[in-house]
This record gives structure tokens, sequence and C-alpha cells, in this order.
């Protein structure tokens, strides 16, 4: 599975990617993980909100840091 956190580098953003990367480690789950802040990749992807979780491509949550729980159940149903 895919996943990315694109964002300015923010402190939101820093912790919706470790939060991420905590979540997939405590279930076992293997994920290519990447971390985008590059401005006019976000723009291009069309993303207005951050932080952003993508997951395959696909944005699961924009916008806000969603709890490890949140995280959790958007990562298993993937």
């Amino acid at each position: 599975m895919k996943v990315e956190v694109l964002g300015p580098g923010c402190k939101n953003c820093k912790t919706l990617a470790e939060r991420v990367k905590k979540v997939a480690e405590e279930e076992g789950l293997e994920i290519d993980f990447a971390y985008i802040d590059d401005m006019n990749e976000l723009a291009e992807r069309g993303i207005a909100l951050t932080p952003a979780l993508m997951i395959n491509g696909e944005a699961a949550v924009t916008g806000k840091v969603p709890s490890k729980e949140e995280i959790k159940n958007i990562l298993s149903k993937n």
C-alpha cells in the first residue's frame, strides 16, 4: 500500500507523518511511505488543505490530523 503525507513541513504535517508510521508499525502493516513537501506537487495534485493523507493516490484525509484510531481504520480498509 502506498501511503503519502503531503504538506509544507508544518507541525501538523509532521505529526501526521509520525502517527502514520507508528500505526503501521504497531499494526504490522507494510507500507510504502513518503512525505511530500514540494508545494508545486501539492498544487499539481489539487491539495488545498494540509496536511493530506493519501492512500494509493487517493486523498483519505485533508485539512486535519486524524487520531491514531482513525488512521488505523483508514489503513486497515486498504
